[in-house]
């Protein structure tokens, strides 16, 4: 059976994994305006997450992070350095 999923895809693009949006907008809305970086700083930083090779389902393969979970937080670093 072939495999059809997004491997560079986010969250939100992905079909299914309904549970886990759900799980991934609480863990966001739950978040304090100071914690969180700019919508502009978010969406560069999570095009700049697409294009990575360590992109997989939308899970970092460097750290095992939700990349759209990482890219929202003020004080989180790429762990390959790209933002």
């Amino acid at each position: 059976m072939a495999d059809n999923s997004c491997k560079r895809c986010l969250l939100y693009e992905m079909a299914g994994n309904e549970d886990v949006k759900s799980q991934l907008e609480k863990t966001k809305s739950l978040m304090s305006p100071g914690e969180k970086v700019s919508d502009e700083k978010y969406e560069k930083r999570l095009s700049q997450c697409k294009n990575c090779d360590s992109l997989l389902n939308a899970t970092c393969l460097k750290c095992g992070c939700y990349v759209e979970i990482r890219a929202l937080a003020d004080g989180a670093r790429c762990p390959s350095k790209k933002w």
